[in-house]
């Protein structure tokens, strides 16, 4: 089936009380696990390509992959940009096909963060785009994008609700104690601060770095208002493992089918697993 947006997936979650999964993609195999994981799980899922992998596979490829995935599937799928950080990278995306964008202003000031937003869903509601933003700063690194953690900051719900107000954008990243990568140790969330948040604003909220949050923190998210869970790391960690693992039960393979091909299995298994945590299997 066609491309759908994020605002049509996050919908329906909102209604049926259940979160969306978030799959960052970087090459075709990723993008085969993703979608058949989710045809698999009858659910529906958001690839999304971040500024990393748009550099490293080409922001060409990446669309037509997972156009051609999502035609050749039953269940929807939305195509995202992940931490979209300028207005022309974000309308170069929308060019090419994508159906949903984020705008990271988050290291601005408030109403430098409201502008650019505001200026990325003029362009994006005209031709149906759906737009999320962030607010408060997520630690951690994600390809090109670090945030030390001193620099980290968790988000403020009064100017959520501003921030809210003033955009009417359609989903929300917020900080409340995930970092992207992976953690040094057991990530605590301010469950109290999502809880505050939700009470403030009416729009979807967005768990960035969600990869090695406990289950039952993910969970607790997703009854307070997370609509969607964002997921890279694990990938990446299923995919390396399981390529070191047949590289060294065959150390002379030369067949990257025989490689490529195991690992696009292991994510799949992995995306399996947080597509039924998050309560979208069955849901598409």
């Amino acid at each position: 089936m066609p491309l759908v947006t994020v605002k049509e997936l996050l919908k329906a979650a909102e209604d049926g009380n259940y979160a969306v999964g978030a799959f960052n993609c970087n090459n075709m195999e990723i993008i085969q696990a993703i979608v058949q994981a989710a045809e698999e799980e009858n659910s529906p899922v958001i690839v999304q390509a971040s500024q990393g992998a748009i550099k490293y596979a080409g922001l060409e490829y990446i669309t037509a992959l997972t156009k051609l995935a999502a035609e050749q599937t039953k269940v929807p799928v939305a195509l995202h940009l992940d931490h979209g950080t300028s207005f022309e990278q974000v309308v170069k995306c929308i060019r090419h096909g994508f159906t949903s964008v984020m705008i990271d202003g988050s290291a601005y000031p408030l109403s430098e963060n409201i502008g650019l937003t505001n200026k990325v869903i003029e362009v994006a509601r005209a031709i149906g785009v759906s737009v999320e933003a962030e607010l408060g700063k997520i630690g951690g690194t994600e390809d090109d994008i670090t945030v030390d953690e001193k620099e980290a900051a968790f988000t403020d719900p009064q100017e959520a609700r501003e921030f809210v107000d003033a955009t009417g954008v359609d989903a929300l990243a917020v900080a409340i104690g995930t970092a992207h990568g992976i953690y040094k140790g057991e990530p605590r969330l301010d469950f109290e601060r999502l809880k505050k948040i939700t009470s403030l604003i009416d729009i979807p909220i967005v768990l960035h770095g969600s990869s090695g949050v406990p289950d039952e923190a993910i969970k607790q998210a997703i009854s307070l208002g997370v609509r969607k869970v964002n997921i890279d790391t694990n990938l990446r960690e299923a995919f390396v493992k399981k390529t070191r693992q047949v590289l060294e039960e065959k150390p002379r393979e030369i067949d990257p089918r025989k490689i490529l091909g195991p690992a696009r299995d292991a994510m799949k298994e992995v995306i399996r697993e947080k597509i039924r945590l998050f309560g979208s299997s069955g849901k598409a």
